[in-house]
């Protein structure tokens, strides 16, 4: 069977998954970094405290 014969209809269960995978992928990239920037944005408010009070 050629590729150009290949009905994108048959293949549905495949292109669910693959759509499922990269919305699962990109939301937690997405929360990750999110989270990340505010743990970092946390740790650079307490550093900062810190340096104040040995001040």
């Amino acid at each position: 069977m050629c590729m150009a014969e290949i009905n994108i209809g048959e293949h549905w269960f495949w292109w669910v998954l693959l759509v499922a995978c990269l919305v699962w992928y990109s939301t937690v990239t997405v929360y990750v970094a999110i989270r990340g920037a505010l743990d970092i944005k946390h740790m650079l408010a307490r550093l900062a405290a810190m340096q104040e009070q040995e001040r």
